[in-house]
């Protein structure tokens, strides 16, 4: 089987990338598209409670972006350094993307914000990332948070006033590298709405890695080779999603992450079920959904694994004419742009 990534291009003008998020959170836009038929009603997410059903249940992924962008200094010379924190690998150990990548040998220190973190690069991997151990006084993520930098998408250019228009309300979870952001359109009344109407919610968390702005480079998609990411499957939520289906209810993932958490579990273990560890896994059209019924999300890059996913669930023509009307009436794309809820 061939899958060819320029089947998945659209042609995006560049103003439609939202450069800042919309005020409130839920004033976006809402594409609502019925996967099966491709029927499109276009609406705002402030509405999203008239399109669901009580009974439904929405699973979010509760992962936390941390300030992973860190600009600092070579102790011995001062020289510029920029980290990019991915992974946490021990207490104060993070594997990170770090540039220019030559100054960062094993045993070179490094400061940043004045001396608040010390970082030594303690590996130097294969692929050309590093493994570094930080020294701080006190808790090592409120220093982060005092130093660091929101590691916001390459196409976004503008400047975040607010650090925390970049995390969504119910995010607790450390350690995401870039938001959930299909996730970013729920205010606290909304939920509380969702509640009221019979609505419930459930959590995944999905630590977010910087593979997912990672383009595919084979032109046979069947070629590209995933990156992992750390998910966990609570009981709670496992015992909501079975409750959920036995008595008829849909259960509609908040974001790609959300589904990729579900579809793996349900794909590796025949079963929903409290689980943790790494999933690659890769939906491209073809994939047998095997526990969502619906999922809300933005709207995705050209040729990227996730608008691959997004055809999986609702077929191929169905989203690329979606996308097409999306840019003809001018939506706005991406992290901080408008979504799809598609039922």
């Amino acid at each position: 089987m061939e899958l060819l990534k320029s089947d998945f291009y659209y042609d995006l003008p560049e103003e439609l990338i939202a450069q800042t998020p919309v005020e409130p959170r839920n004033a976006s836009r809402m594409m609502c598209v019925n996967r099966l038929t491709g029927a499109i009603e276009h609406d705002h997410f402030y509405n999203l409670c008239g399109h669901l059903k009580s009974g439904d249940l929405l699973v979010m992924n509760d992962s936390r972006v941390i300030p992973a962008r860190l600009y600092g200094e070579k102790i011995e010379n001062h020289t510029f350094i920029e980290f990019l924190l991915l992974e946490q690998k021990g207490d104060k150990i993070w594997e990170i993307i770090c540039r220019p990548a030559k100054k960062a040998k094993v045993g070179v220190k490094f400061s940043f914000g004045d001396g608040r973190l010390i970082a030594e690069v303690v590996e130097a991997k294969d692929d050309g990332n590093r493994i570094v151990k930080f020294e701080c006084e006190g808790n090592f993520f409120t220093a982060l948070e005092d130093v660091g930098q929101m590691p916001l998408p390459p196409y976004i250019t503008a400047k975040l006033e607010n650090k925390e228009r970049y995390q969504t309300v119910y995010s607790r979870e450390l350690g995401s590298a870039a938001a959930p952001t299909a996730g970013l359109h729920f205010t606290p009344e909304m939920i509380e709405e969702l509640h009221e109407k019979g609505i419930k919610t459930a959590f995944v968390t999905l630590h977010v890695g910087l593979g997912t702005f990672r383009p595919v480079k084979e032109d046979n998609v069947l070629n590209h080779k995933m990156h992992s990411e750390h998910y966990y499957l609570p009981q709670e939520t496992a015992d909501l999603i079975n409750e959920t289906k036995a008595n008829g209810g849909r259960v509609i993932a908040v974001g790609t992450t959300a589904c990729r958490t579900l579809e793996s579990v349900a794909t590796f273990y025949d079963e929903i079920s409290e689980r943790e560890g790494y999933t690659d896994i890769f939906i491209y059209p073809s994939y047998e959904f095997k526990c969502i019924d619906g999922l809300i999300t933005n709207f995705h890059l050209p040729e990227s694994t996730l608008i691959m996913l997004v055809s999986a669930f609702m077929g191929y023509e169905n989203t690329m004419n979606a996308y097409k009307i999306a840019v003809e009436e001018r939506y706005r794309f991406f992290s901080f742009g408008d979504c799809m809820c598609i039922l």
